[in-house]
């Protein structure tokens, strides 16, 4: 592979492995992964390091897993002396660092409740490692904030309200939110009043294409656009909510699903779930169209993954937290120079390992860091990357080889998600003992995730252990 390429990584919010056109069984249009696929690597069995918005992009940024990064939650500080990739890209290797969307890596307000990237979305670009930035809050956190203060508290906000769309967006939201004791957030399909161009997505969208046009040719760029979608509320435009619907689109029923949910209603939830990843996949095309029209597709490496996945009603859960397959599952593609066209590749990865990746491509050592490149997977050199990956959230850990998964310290009645979850950051000595208390989980993830085989394979579980004492 080629040294210092210019690097696009498309991060997107709660996307789940398995929602891609390439599955037959579920009827989602993305045409543009699918080309991006063939262009290149294409990982199925792909997981994030902790299902979790900040743990999992914490971990990715300081290159280490759940234990060794402490960033146990969304309320957790980043903890900057373990440094960024995005620092060591741009003082290191000289790479001009450029990002937008939701960088949500640590505690993302300040004490009296200001977005820490500030109304510009450039206030921490010095810390962070960026040369051009312009963050906003979280998809839930910007209506908060400025439900609280009653003006806007990050970039997004600010962009809606010289629009006169800023209270139209917070109605709905609340709206959709409901009663606090209920999962009317989880269920509210009903289409947004924002306009297109308010959309926030498509207002990141356009921030990245920006980007994109000002980034200078003379030196190698990193590009890094964090969408926010497919993130709960299933908030969607008028034009997208007929995406799947007249006629309507037939989706699969959720997996073991909570008979409390009608079928209708999960069958609107997946129509603006399945929308939310057909508007991603063309904010795609817009990027790809931009390296071309810059001519820098060939000179370009792309990564597109998601933080962590969404259980989208299966097994009874909603959102993320869970050590289930729907929610610690990611897709991830990459292609570009030198990345071998090939078959999609089965074997166990993790997000993780794109901190040394971009570091290893940049020409700087990653050292001490649990995360490892897949530069010699992507150009070919080899077939092996891991045996196992881990992740872990609160109080459970699991180990994953790509089959067989087994998870220490989970109890399935408080990770149903919503609003039915234990503490997410759980104190490491309490979450030890948790994990020796708690029975032991094996799955089979080829063939469900509800028939413990712990019993029935021991010395499955004492391999998987090992890597997770180690």
């Amino acid at each position: 592979m080629p040294d210092r390429p210019n690097i696009l990584f498309i991060l997107t919010d709660q996307q789940r492995f398995d929602w891609l056109e390439m599955n037959p069984e579920v009827p989602v249009r993305t045409p543009h992964l699918r080309t991006l696929a063939a262009r290149g690597a294409w990982f199925k069995n792909a997981i994030c390091p902790s299902p979790l918005c900040v743990p999992s992009r914490a971990c990715l940024s300081s290159g280490n897993e759940y234990d060794r990064c402490d960033v146990r939650s969304n309320n957790t500080p980043y903890h900057h002396e373990q440094t960024p990739y995005q620092r060591r890209l741009r003082d290191e290797a000289g790479y001009h660092v450029m990002g937008c969307g939701k960088f949500h890596t640590g505690l993302n307000t300040t004490a009296p409740g200001d977005l820490t990237w500030g109304l510009s979305g450039d206030k921490a670009k010095e810390q962070w490692g960026h040369n051009e930035a312009l963050f906003n809050a979280g998809k839930n956190q910007s209506v908060l904030m400025m439900e609280k203060s009653s003006e806007p508290r990050d970039p997004y906000m600010t962009f809606l309200a010289t629009r006169g769309e800023a209270q139209t967006h917070i109605d709905d939201y609340a709206q959709r939110r409901g009663q606090p004791d209920r999962e009317d957030i989880f269920l509210s399909t009903f289409p947004s009043k924002i306009s297109d161009e308010g959309y926030f997505d498509n207002w990141i969208n356009t921030n990245a294409l920006d980007l994109l046009d000002g980034a200078p040719t003379d030196k190698p760029w990193f590009l890094e656009v964090h969408f926010q979608n497919p993130h709960h509320p299933w908030d969607i435009t008028e034009k997208m909510h007929q995406f799947y619907r007249d006629p309507d689109v037939q989706f699969p029923h959720p997996e073991y699903a909570d008979a409390n949910v009608t079928a209708e209603i999960h069958q609107e939830v997946r129509r603006n779930y399945a929308a939310m990843l057909e508007h991603l996949d063309d904010c795609l095309r817009q990027m790809l169209a931009k390296l071309a029209q810059r001519g820098e597709i060939d000179n370009t490496l792309i990564v597109f993954t998601s933080d962590h996945g969404e259980m989208l009603g299966d097994y009874g859960q909603w959102q993320k937290l869970s050590p289930l397959q729907a929610s610690i599952g990611v897709p991830f593609f990459v292609a570009g120079p030198g990345v071998l066209q090939r078959a999609p590749n089965n074997a166990p990865i993790t997000t993780l390992d794109l901190h040394a990746t971009f570091l290893d491509l940049a020409g700087v050592t990653p050292g001490d860091v649990a995360g490892q490149s897949i530069r010699p997977l992507l150009a070919g050199e080899t077939d092996h990357h891991r045996e196992v990956v881990l992740s872990g959230l609160s109080a459970w850990r699991l180990a994953y080889d790509g089959r067989y998964k087994l998870i220490l310290g989970y109890d399935p009645a408080k990770r149903t998600g919503g609003h039915n979850w234990e503490p997410m950051a759980v104190d490491p000595e309490e979450a030890r003992q948790l994990q020796r208390d708690r029975p032991i989980y094996l799955y089979d993830t080829t063939n469900n995730e509800l028939d413990n085989l712990a019993q029935e394979h021991p010395e499955i579980v004492a391999r998987l252990d090992a890597y997770l004492t180690e």
